[in-house]
């Protein structure tokens, strides 16, 4: 979730003195608030890291029922990073798609999100669910519950005598997640998010345990630059014992259609 982030507008009649984003719709043309983090609208990005460039795309889409939003994103990361004379190569080393649903008259949204890594032949799915919760002044939280399943195509069998080596797709682990998404306003243009969320793997896999339990942080200051636009800067960082202590930034530009 952005994690990185796991941004999608939150439409809510009955929650809208809750939050100056839970505005109802005016139409199908009606711009969304980009600093809700359960903002539902078509929006495009591009961004960078020390890796390379990311892409983008968000389609929202009509449920046929008047209650609900929808829409589908998928990113590419790590494009051109040796071309740009980063870290990273010249083909996508991870792809994100997410699919997020929105009640509005509730104000809870779920979301389906797939990751494939490239370089690790590592991907996992989850589902969850969010809520909005009433504001506090200037911060409002959205907490976040769910579970997942990690997946590889580099599985092995070994036997004790006559080893049967590679055997295609695996489920080495499953998990569950929880946290929250929090954005604080300091101003109609200027908002901080911090998304702490915390995995616990199902099994007593090590090597999964080792590279996923334990507390990811996600941060991110905004500006928005006019209605359909913003830059965003993310830091993400995770104590799990198998990850690397550096924090990772990116830099990037929205659109929203």
């Amino acid at each position: 979730m952005e994690n990185s982030s796991y941004s999608r507008t939150l439409v809510l009649v009955s929650l809208s003195l809750a939050s100056p984003s839970l505005l109802a719709l005016e139409g199908d043309d009606a711009l969304q608030d980009m600093s809700d983090p359960l903002a539902v609208y078509t929006q495009g990005g591009v961004g960078i890291t020390d890796q390379g460039l990311n892409f983008k795309l968000g389609m929202a889409y009509d449920t046929g029922n008047p209650d609900t939003m929808a829409m589908n994103i998928l990113e590419l990361k790590g494009f051109a990073g040796d071309l740009l004379h980063l870290d990273g190569n010249d083909s996508f080393d991870a792809l994100r798609y997410r699919h997020f649903s929105l009640d509005t008259t509730t104000g809870r949204g779920s979301q389906l999100d797939v990751n494939w890594d490239f370089e690790s032949d590592l991907g996992s799915a989850s589902y969850s669910f969010m809520q909005a919760l009433p504001a506090m002044g200037d911060l409002q939280l959205y907490p976040l519950a769910g579970a997942g399943l990690t997946v590889t195509d580099t599985a092995e069998i070994r036997g004790t005598e006559n080893p049967v080596g590679s055997v295609g797709y695996a489920i080495p682990s499953t998990y569950m997640v929880v946290g929250t998404y929090a954005k604080y306003s300091i101003n109609e243009n200027i908002w901080l998010n911090y998304n702490p969320m915390y995995i616990n793997t199902l099994n007593s896999n090590h090597y999964m345990a080792d590279l996923m339990d334990g507390w990811h942080h996600e941060a991110a200051a905004s500006y928005q630059l006019n209605p359909r636009q913003n830059v965003r800067l993310f830091a993400n960082y995770s104590d799990s014992a198998g990850t690397s202590s550096s924090v990772e930034w990116r830099l990037e530009f929205n659109h929203q259609f």
